[in-house]
């Protein structure tokens, strides 16, 4: 896999630097709910600082603005009140989100041309959103001498070895709604697996239609509802076995049990989406058991991604024991599919 040059490698001395990070957070009471991921761009910041430059301005979407109230609702004022609190460095300077601008989704050059005037370098460290050809991603580092930042080079590291040579048995766990969203990874990742486990929405759709050319384990037992609500009657029934009008909102201890079980003597890991309705307490059983059948093989590298999956390995405070938490949703599923992301395409090689 290709390898971007390094921000390590930047002469940053008295130079202004225009950051890529990815601060799309969880806001919460005009506050940030989550600081998860701008403690990730935390690295190179303070490499940047250290290095001696002049100016760090950070660039980043927040949400998906569309309206005018979501401009009030979006603007990046928390985060860079958050992002102060841990670096307290008047170098740094947070710009306004990026998707306030009709032209970033559009990767315009005239947008990336704003965002780079005054800045002698670029570097982008947000691999979360590298798979988006935006001007702040992609334009931009045609504008300006670019860099691959701290986080963007780990992320491309340790997901790139599940691409390589891995150690076996290796095993692929997938859950979520769609097959759509996950079959790129599944048909090229799951194909060198050696057992690939499905949960989830996923499942109920790969039984009844299985387009892969490779077996996968499906559950064999769910927490059925009589209805898509969190408080539903609910009872455990054989997968074939729902009442009509029923509804399986997570896998059974069974299919728990099973799944624990092949996690447990595996050497690499993969596990992207959760195996059920896991917001729910009622129907989180599944998703829990995966993570804590993950998190407790520490024989195994551990590789897990998706915001529901994270989520969850947070919540349970399980996730220091995971050998690589990715930051990058779409982008590792795309990195994995053996997709080249054009965020990481436009920073010339090392």
């Amino acid at each position: 896999m290709r390898t971007p040059r390094s921000v390590r490698d930047a002469d940053v001395a008295g130079k202004t630097v225009l950051v890529r990070s990815d601060l799309n957070v969880p806001l919460a009471d005009g506050r940030v709910a989550d600081d998860t991921r701008i403690r990730a761009s935390l690295p190179t910041l303070e490499l940047l600082l250290e290095r001696g430059a002049a100016g760090v301005r950070v660039c980043s979407h927040l949400g998906r603005p569309k309206t005018e109230e979501d401009r009030k609702r979006y603007r990046m004022a928390p985060v860079e009140e958050r992002l102060r609190e841990l670096i307290p460095d008047e170098r740094v300077r947070v710009l306004e989100n990026t998707r306030f601008h009709a032209g970033e989704t559009k990767n315009d050059d005239g947008f990336a041309r704003e965002l780079a005037a005054g800045c002698d370098l670029y570097v982008n460290d947000a691999f979360g959103s590298a798979h988006r050809a935006h001007s702040s991603t992609e334009a931009v580092a045609h504008a300006l001498p670019a860099y691959a930042g701290l986080l963007l080079l780990e992320e491309l590291e340790q997901l790139g070895r599940l691409l390589g040579e891995v150690e076996r048995p290796f095993v692929l766990v997938s859950g979520g709604a769609k097959v759509e969203d996950k079959l790129g990874v599944l048909r090229h990742l799951g194909g060198k697996a050696d057992a690939v486990l499905v949960g989830g929405k996923m499942a109920e759709q790969l039984r009844d239609e299985n387009p892969l050319d490779f077996p996968v384990e499906l559950p064999v037992d769910v927490v059925g509802a009589a209805a898509f609500e969190a408080d539903a009657d609910s009872r455990v029934c054989p997968y074939d076995g729902l009442p009509a009008g029923w509804l399986g909102l997570d896998i059974g201890p069974e299919t728990r049990a099973l799944f624990a079980e092949c996690l447990a003597s595996a050497r690499t890991i993969f596990w992207n989406g959760p195996m059920g309705v896991f917001e729910w307490p009622r129907f989180a059983d599944g998703t829990k058991a995966v993570a804590e059948a993950v998190a407790g093989n520490g024989d195994a590298f551990s590789v897990v991604g998706g915001a529901d999956s994270v989520r969850a390995l947070n919540e349970l405070g399980l996730s220091d024991r995971i050998s690589w938490i990715s930051t990058g949703g779409g982008a590792s599923l795309e990195l994995l599919e053996g997709k080249e992301l054009p965020g990481v395409a436009a920073i010339p090689s090392a």
